[in-house]
């Protein structure tokens, strides 16, 4: 436990050692204040989260990626895994530790956010309740986000190509519950087929979420998609560190 602790306070340490965790914040926070203002957030005239919560997807798509890519790219790349893995410390104690530092990363992000739930109780009274399970969404998809991007960046030394990996996974995840997209497969897939695709969606769980709706198969799906890629990344390295 302690080997896991360290590699945890390490990993976490080093997003803020860097300009890596401030240039990240500062996208992250402008661009998700500016889109539902942008979007006319005030013509709405409705004291909800709806306008901010619904642009997380996509902006996770490219940004969750970015801070993935080098949890173990790097690691590679500069040779410091083998030294890793010489330490009193199992594969999979490695990954969570990586893994949760990086996760906490994310939720200290989505906790800056937090003029915004403060700007709507200003202006009116909104359900507190959506705005909880929003976050609590939000955090759980930014998890599902990063898990992919632990998977990518296990199997490529470089970062680059981890990054481009990830954000092409997660595209396929969110795009696939776009109305969209479901309406263009409905013309050549059976019914039940595109019913399970779009069970498979980021998009459709979170919004559930989103809308104060908190079921067992919304929760459960983005849990055991992070448990899914991280025991893959456990597989992988383990492979390797055999080898």
């Amino acid at each position: 436990m302690h080997s896991f602790w360290a590699v945890f306070k390490r990993e976490l340490k080093s997003y803020f050692t860097t300009p890596i965790a401030y240039v990240f914040l500062v996208i992250f926070l402008s661009f998700s204040a500016y889109l539902p203002f942008r979007q006319g957030f005030f013509e709405m005239r409705q004291a909800d989260m709806r306008a901010f919560f619904m642009n997380l997807p996509l902006l996770f798509i490219i940004l969750v990626p970015a801070t993935a890519m080098r949890l173990w790219a790097e690691e590679r790349r500069v040779g410091s895994i083998e030294l890793l893995f010489t330490l009193p410390i199992t594969v999979t104690q490695a990954v969570l530790g990586k893994f949760l530092a990086a996760w906490l990363f994310l939720a200290i992000a989505l906790a800056l956010t937090f003029p915004m739930p403060i700007t709507v109780c200003y202006l009116g009274n909104p359900d507190i309740g959506l705005i909880i399970t929003g976050y609590l969404g939000s955090l759980l998809m930014a998890g599902g986000f990063l898990a992919i991007g632990c998977f990518f960046s296990v199997v490529s030394k470089n970062q680059v190509i981890s990054f481009v990996l990830s954000v092409v996974a997660c595209a396929v995840l969110v795009l696939a519950g776009m109305p969209t997209t479901l309406n263009y497969l409905s013309t050549f897939l059976p019914a039940g087929l595109v019913s399970v695709i779009e069970t498979m969606s980021f998009r459709t769980h979170f919004e559930s979420l989103q809308k104060g709706v908190m079921e067992f198969k919304d929760i459960s799906f983005f849990v055991l998609l992070i448990v899914g890629w991280i025991a893959a990344s456990s597989i992988v390295l383990d492979e390797r560190k055999a080898s």
